[in-house]
């Protein structure tokens, strides 16, 4: 599954980079989300294939908020370039004689790099409120990568500013997102519902139809997260909940993408005719 996840990422970054015809918001925000995604399994899926292979379900303390961090970077980060590619659909439908005008590639990657940046803020500022926690016995982190939530669990010092901060981060940093992300599409919908044109209603529904499935996807699997997490002690369905979360959107996330694009798919079979070639 890692390794389907790495050559499907790497295949639409190769392909968006190699066709000049992709160079494009769309596609740029598409190739970052799959940088992402690659990023989020490399962080995980490497240590867990470790423990299985030596049989050491271990991890140091150092590594363990590292991994901490670079997952909250990453997911942060996904759900920041949802946001972004749901507003540069909304703008594409909506307003599409201006979207050159608006959509500059200066806004593009400053977009990019101030979702990168408050991800990495957000990140660091959790890992430094575990960094005051102790713990008074060896931890056992019921999952099989090191997360906040869980870590937390764990501590015996007192937990209500930490919790506090969690629901404050996951109320602006993923309420807000997913706000614009619901806003943007009732205004797409009621848009493409008044054209005329079947024609122009196809080709609309097709350009979003793709990332309102990454979306559903993202989502869906993290909130499936946190219900079984609350609702069973089962350690084991809390760890393939997070399997689904974690591994299972970054792997479906190449196939919706290239499977509904009509130029993406020209794009890859040139990319593919390039490496037969060689």
């Amino acid at each position: 599954m890692c390794l389907v996840n790495i050559l499907g990422n790497l295949l639409i970054i190769l392909a968006i980079y190699l066709d000049s015809h992709l160079h494009t918001p769309m596609y740029f925000f598409l190739c970052n989300l799959s940088f992402n995604d690659i990023c989020i399994n490399m962080t995980t899926i490497p240590k867990m294939l470790v423990n299985i292979l030596t049989g050491d379900q271990s991890i140091t303390y150092t590594g363990c908020l590292t991994q901490d961090a670079f997952v909250m970077i990453s997911s942060y980060w996904e759900n920041f370039l949802l946001a972004v590619m749901a507003y540069d659909c909304y703008v594409a439908i909506i307003h599409p004689l201006r979207y050159t005008v608006i959509m500059k590639p200066c806004l593009c990657v400053l977009l990019v790099m101030v979702s990168l940046f408050v991800s990495i803020v957000d990140a660091l500022l959790h890992t430094l409120l575990l960094l005051r926690l102790s713990f008074c016995r060896d931890p056992e982190v019921p999952q099989f990568f090191s997360e906040f939530a869980n870590i937390i669990k764990l501590s015996c010092s007192d937990t209500f500013t930490d919790n506090l901060i969690i629901l404050i981060a996951v109320c602006v940093f993923a309420g807000v997102p997913l706000s614009g992300i619901i806003s943007s599409c009732i205004h797409i919908v009621s848009s493409v519902l008044r054209m005329p044109s079947s024609g122009g209603k196809q080709k609309a529904f097709s350009n979003c139809g793709s990332h309102l499935s990454v979306v559903c996807l993202f989502y869906g699997t993290g909130a499936g997260v946190y219900i079984s997490s609350a609702m069973t002690d089962s350690s084991r369905k809390t760890a393939m909940a997070s399997v689904m979360y974690s591994v299972v959107p970054q792997i479906l996330n190449p196939f919706i993408y290239s499977l509904r694009n009509r130029d993406m798919k020209v794009a890859l079979r040139n990319l593919m005719d390039r490496i037969a070639s060689v």
